[in-house]
């Protein structure tokens, strides 16, 4: 298992296109209190999709939970973008560690499940 932390930023993009060759799986990452990087998801999903293998596993994660007070997408709203693209989805909690392993092991045992 190898793991690439592509930054998500627009300046790093053609850098970390070249991430994508190969993988397996991806975990699509936003920030639920950034409208803006919620607002990136489509363009990274593309990327992913695009370079990626023809059946990517993609896990949609809004981070931050435990910043709820300070949310500017609604958890409805990303679950509507995730069952529109296919992608599975949860929010997840660098600080707290909440459902951070979580979405690690679903998408291994998804790619598993698909070999």
């Amino acid at each position: 298992l190898q793991i690439w932390d592509t930054a998500g930023q627009e300046r790093f993009r053609s850098v970390t296109r070249s991430y994508y060759r190969g993988a397996a799986g991806a975990l699509l990452v936003y920030d639920i209190t950034s409208r803006e990087t919620y607002n990136s998801l489509a363009a990274w999903l593309t990327d992913a999709r695009t370079l990626a293998s023809p059946n990517i596993v993609v896990i949609l994660c809004g981070n931050k939970k435990d910043l709820d007070p300070e949310r500017e997408v609604t958890f409805l709203e990303a679950s509507r973008f995730a069952q529109e693209n296919e992608l599975m989805f949860l929010e997840t909690s660098a600080l707290t560690g909440e459902n951070v392993e979580e979405a690690f092991l679903k998408c291994a045992r998804t790619i598993l499940n698909k070999i």
